[in-house]
């Protein structure tokens, strides 16, 4: 899929439309591309839980304090969510490619960097770099993917396969960290990413077809680059602070005030820049708007759930980091069956919203489900069966990220990636945030009251698994009202420009 700039570039919808490719390129060329975007996702999203079952031991080599320990997966989280706007848009400016293959590798260095890191900052400095590279890759994946495949049938399967490595990535990181750590050392659990990463690099260089974007002086808004890394990344530190302030104290509500007045100046930028950063034109599409607004919902419950079921599964149960991440993986095997056998051909019968809704019904029953543990569940009993209706999580994850990029042409597709990457991160801040805090407060309530350790640990991660069906269930309303069938929203053809 070769694409070439014209020699003079037309002001304008001409300019624009010169990313386009001219003609599709051959299919296997086009197939092995997606396997290379597929792989350096997987390896991004595996690293992103991987870590969270290797914690205590990362703790103990390095002597974290619990609040310091945090930062291991705060520093990642507050440079990827809060530069995916950015690297998607410079995806659009500079080429896909080229930003792509420069967050692998970075993030790979960073990689080995976490690996022999032997004190606490020099592992949360290359977390931090870690999150810079995983925003450039993932920013422009789903770019690449829209413009590699434009038949509507063809992009639904090729988004199916996305969501699924996404999603298996997600699970099996657990298993495959519990096993290194409790196998090997922490260490490993960074290791292992660079046979990935540098294979991931090398053959994208060779499989993914170059291409040119207009330049940085066609499109790059500096003062609302600025504007936005800033109230991305403050409100993220804002959200994952709230677990030690509060969400109440001065602190959060004030850092909290100025994250939105930032983001407010960003959007007035935007409005009147030349060359704005995210094109406001592009919420005119009510799918992409509404498929936003639900994803920030529907994966703050599901991303809580992953890590508030892994403690019930260790601090209550009991389990192991290996045998935490074994009881994970049933739900890991639903969401990426579904993903890759049944969304594709469930969209294309019976459209991305309707295969939507009943996803996140199935999710709202299975959260729903785990509001009523006791503290010595039986896993086949009371855990099994919310890992296999956790399999409406490839219905949702396929549906959202179809009518997400929904009206992303070739000009836009890097912005509509990385804005579309970016409210999956807020939700997933905001989930753990909010589910962990009120999981905290519930058990201390306990506790006080005599509740014995056990006990008041399940009373609160019952309320939290409460919480989060009822997240799921606002984002099941908030789809059936604001989203519309593709057809019906005229979007089967790019309607932004």
């Amino acid at each position: 899929m070769t694409t070439h700039a014209p020699t003079k570039p037309a002001p304008g919808r001409a300019a624009a439309n010169a990313a386009a490719p001219s003609s599709p390129a051959p299919v296997r060329s086009r197939l092995l591309a997606l396997a290379v975007l597929c792989a350096g996702m997987l390896m991004i999203i595996l690293d992103g839980s991987i870590v969270t079952v290797a914690l205590p031991a990362i703790q103990d080599d390095l002597h974290f304090s619990p609040a310091d320990l945090t930062w291991t997966v705060n520093a990642y989280l507050i440079a990827f969510a809060g530069l995916l706007l950015l690297a998607g848009r410079l995806g659009d400016l500079i080429g896909r490619k080229k930003v792509f293959v420069a967050g692998i590798a970075l993030f790979t260095a960073a990689s080995l960097l976490c690996a022999v890191a032997t004190g606490q900052g020099m592992l949360i400095a290359a977390r931090f770099l870690q999150g810079v590279g995983g925003a450039m890759a993932s920013a422009v994946s789903l770019g690449m993917i829209v413009t590699l495949f434009p038949e509507p049938r063809e992009r639904g399967r090729a988004i199916g396969a996305f969501s699924f490595v996404g999603a298996a990535g997600a699970s099996i990181g657990q298993v495959l960290g519990g096993v290194l750590t409790e196998a090997l050392n922490w260490h490993w659990i960074f290791l292992i990413n660079l046979p990935l990463g540098l294979t991931a690099a090398l053959l994208a260089v060779r499989v993914l077809d170059s291409d040119r974007g207009p330049g940085l002086r066609a499109g790059a808004d500096t003062l609302g680059a600025a504007l936005i890394t800033a109230a991305l990344m403050l409100g993220i530190y804002t959200i994952v602070g709230t677990g030690t302030h509060g969400w109440t104290s001065a602190r959060t509500l004030g850092l909290g005030a100025l994250a939105l007045l930032l983001l407010a100046g960003f959007l007035f930028r935007q409005a009147r820049a030349a060359h704005p950063l995210l094109p406001l034109r592009m919420f005119r599409s009510r799918n992409v708007s509404g498929a936003n607004a639900v994803q920030v919902l529907a994966i703050s419950g599901m991303f809580g759930f992953q890590i508030l079921v892994a403690l019930y599964l260790q601090n209550v149960l009991g389990y192991g980091a290996a045998a935490t991440g074994l009881a994970l993986l049933p739900a890991a095997v639903a969401i990426g069956g579904v993903s890759l056998l049944l969304s594709a051909r469930l969209n294309a019968r019976f459209g991305e919203r309707n295969v939507l809704l009943a996803g996140l019904a199935l999710l709202v029953a299975a959260l729903g489900l785990l509001a009523r543990l006791p503290a010595d569940a039986d896993y086949v009993v009371h855990l099994l069966p919310t890992m296999l209706l956790i399999g409406g999580g490839g219905l949702v994850l396929s549906g959202l990220t179809s009518l997400g990029m929904s009206g992303a042409d070739a000009a836009d597709a890097g912005t509509a990636s990385g804005l579309f990457n970016t409210t999956q991160q807020v939700g997933a801040a905001l989930g753990v945030a909010v589910l962990t805090t009120l999981a905290g407060a519930r058990t201390a309530s306990l506790t006080a009251a005599g509740h014995s350790s056990a006990e008041a640990l399940t009373g609160g991660f019952r309320l939290a698994f409460a919480v989060a069906a009822a997240l799921l269930a606002l984002a099941l309303v908030l789809a059936a009202v604001v989203l519309k069938p593709a057809a019906a929203a005229g979007e089967n053809t790019p309607p932004l420009l």
